[in-house]
């Protein structure tokens, strides 16, 4: 298995089997040389419901962490949904320990995600 933690952050856009929604892997260590790539993508989305497949990051960091609550603050102003998925044991156990997992809903796979999304 490789060491996702060395891989260079990046993020790539695929449409959803559904109507109106979007998702945004994201591979790699999540951290503050990553959050203007995430931002950047995020700020590139203009459908209603945006999936976050986290599958692939293996760590964030406090910058990362301001990203994604700037994500969801940028998307409730809109009236737009967020969602995230795939988050491992470290990842989940961040965002309940800054306390901003409650403004997210979770998901285990993108086809949950669409779903609870609908």
């Amino acid at each position: 298995m490789r060491d996702m933690s060395l891989e260079t952050f990046r993020v790539v856009s695929q449409p959803s089997s559904r109507a109106g929604q979007q998702i945004l892997q994201l591979k790699g260590a999540f951290t503050s040389t990553a959050s203007a790539t995430f931002v950047d993508a995020v700020a590139g989305v203009d459908e209603p419901r945006l999936i976050l497949d986290m599958t692939e990051v293996p760590m964030v960091d406090s910058m990362a962490v301001g990203a994604l609550v700037r994500a969801f603050v940028s998307c409730h102003k809109s009236g737009r949904k967020l969602a995230l998925v795939g988050l491992n044991h470290r990842v989940h156990n961040v965002l309940h320990l800054t306390g901003i997992a409650p403004l997210f809903d979770t998901y285990s796979s993108i086809s949950e995600a669409e779903a609870g999304l609908a």
